[in-house]
């Protein structure tokens, strides 16, 4: 039934249905990883939460990348007059 679904869906319709799944889902694991600043239950030094931010911060930067390379493609950027 997925399958049929999807050939029904132009790529942009796919894309924003299967990104904003994604992208809901991953703004509710920051949200849950918001809970882990409570020191009345975790304790944690800024060393770690440095390390933490900063693996988040470049999966971010890399994920971007590869939308902006993907974007850079589709204008293929060629020569003219």
């Amino acid at each position: 039934m997925e399958e049929k679904n999807k050939k029904s869906l132009t790529k942009s319709e796919y894309f924003e249905k299967i990104a904003a799944k994604r992208v809901e889902t991953t703004l509710k694991t920051l949200r849950l990883l918001a809970n882990c600043a409570n020191t009345n239950n975790y304790a944690y030094d800024r060393n770690q939460i440095r390390t933490m931010f900063s693996a988040i911060r470049e999966q971010l930067s890399i994920t971007e990348s590869k939308f902006r390379d993907g974007l850079n493609k589709k204008n293929n950027n060629k020569f003219t007059f």
